[in-house]
This record gives structure tokens, sequence and C-alpha cells, in this order.
């Protein structure tokens, strides 16, 4: 059933960034929901609860940022076991008079790497330790790989991942930026833009022939990492295609529908973003 006259929101701090307005409009608008509205919202952690309690029946969802993913799962009534498991909930799905939490980061990276043709990698090294990382976890486990290589700046702070790891059945070696081996059929970089440029040209060069780099930022593009592996004739995964899917998932949940206009919503990110990139 389609329900008319609804709103959904990304919310986070700070939000004046973010591509999901961009994204979910163009689902709308190709969908034919013309009394839909998509919008950001500017909220930190200490007023979610009360931000989030106060939304009336017009509500369909919330897309959420870091650090609300994990913030927002006391106030959910149900969760799903994903993002149970995750830690954190970056969609939230208001039905029947209760709030669903859901993760669609996982779906994000698993259709990012089966659309570039990395399916399922028979090894992986993870750059990185925070939230996307735990995600990546939890995407590489679904590709059927259980054991990968985390690679953070302090050992001692990856204590979150290693949890998540262990209710995924996953197996994980930590090693620091100046102990790892980044020989391995993918490399995912969880890092911000710019964290990764030091290791760029020993990943790069590490690399198997047809090994792929999977790096989460969009925007600049490309990092300095995905350019030296580039320029070495490997695969590499940009962030957007992450972004595109795990929004494509929440739109098809937020309006319980199939038929989520994926190319429709790529041709207005892609546009965004190079729309940013020439200001």
């Amino acid at each position: 059933m389609t329900v008319t006259g609804r709103r959904a929101a990304v919310l986070g701090s700070p939000i004046a960034h973010s591509l999901s307005p961009v994204l979910h409009r163009a689902a709308y608008a190709a969908m034919g929901l013309a009394d839909w509205r998509y919008d950001a919202i500017e909220c930190g952690e200490g007023g979610l609860a009360d931000l989030v309690g106060g939304l009336g029946p017009e509500w369909a969802g919330l897309s959420l940022t870091m650090p609300l993913k994990r913030a927002v799962l006391p106030l959910l009534d149900t969760v799903s076991e994903l993002a149970v498991a995750v830690g954190g909930a970056n969609t939230v799905v208001f039905r029947d008079g209760a709030r669903h939490g859901e993760n669609t980061d996982v779906y994000g990276i698993v259709q990012a790497l089966a659309e570039a043709g990395v399916p399922a990698p028979a090894s992986a090294v993870i750059l990185g330790g925070g939230a996307t990382a735990a995600s990546a976890v939890a995407a590489l486990r679904e590709t059927g790989l259980a054991e990968v290589t985390l690679v953070v700046r302090d050992p001692a702070r990856a204590g979150e991942t290693l949890r998540v790891a262990e209710r995924l059945g996953a197996t994980v070696t930590v090693r620091s930026f100046g102990d790892f081996d980044p020989a391995a059929d993918l490399v995912v970089s969880t890092l911000p833009s710019g964290a990764a440029d030091a290791l760029a040209e020993r990943v790069a060069t590490s690399l198997p022939e047809k090994a792929a780099l999977f790096d989460v930022v969009y925007a600049p593009w490309p990092t300095a990492l995905a350019a030296a592996v580039r320029a070495r004739g490997r695969t590499v995964i940009g962030g957007f295609p992450m972004l595109l899917h795990q929004a494509v998932r929440q739109a098809e949940l937020m309006t319980g529908r199939a038929d989520v206009p994926v190319e429709a919503m790529r041709a207005a990110g892609e546009a965004e973003i190079a729309r940013r990139a020439a200001t």
C-alpha cells in the first residue's frame, strides 16, 4: 500500500553536506511521490531523543549519520538482527505506530562490490576501526569471507569492531599502520579524506594484479590512495556506490515499494557531486 503525504529526513551534525536529500528526492520524483518530502535536519546526539519523540504520524522514516546510528538504538521499539550485530542503525522506519531500526550500510557495501565485479573476495584488509569498518566486516561476512585483517592507528581502540566481528562469527586480526601487509584481494579504506594518503604508494605497490580497492570517500575524488591504485591498473571503487545503494534500500523500506529507481538516484547524485566539485 502506498501512503501519501509522508515525510523523511537525514539527521546528523554537521549535515549540510549530506547527499541523502538529493538521492531520496530523485527517487520520489521518479516514483511519482509528489507529496513526499525529504529534508536534512541538524541534530546532535543530545537532541536526538526529543526530536524522534516529537515526530508526528506523517513521518515515514529517518536516515542517520554517526554518532546517531548508535545513539538511536535505545529509542527504538525493534531493531533488525543485522543492526544489533553491527551495533548501529542508520535507518529508522515508522510503521504501525512503532519505530524499527535497520542497517542499510552493509547492503550498500555488498551491492557496491558486486556492481564493480568484486562479489566474493578471498582475502581482505580493512583500514580503520570505526563504525564503517564494522559495517565492512559485516558486508564481507555476507560475501562469504570469515577472516579479515583490521588496520588501525591504535590497536587498543579496535574493541568495538572486534565485538561486532565476534557477533557475526568473523575472525579479525588487528594490525597497526606500521605493521601490515596490504597484499590482499581487496583493501577497504574506511579512513576519512586525507587519512590514507601516507599509505597510498605502499598499498598500490603491494596489491596483486587482480586486486581491488574500495575507498569509502566520495568527495573529493579521487583520493591519493585511489589515484595511486588506479595508476597501477587495479580496480578502484569509490564511496558513492555504497552511499547510493544504502539510500536505495532506505527508500524501499520507507516507501514500502520495490520499484525504487537506482539509475535516477545515481544520475542525481553524480550530478550533485560534479556541481559541488566545480564550485
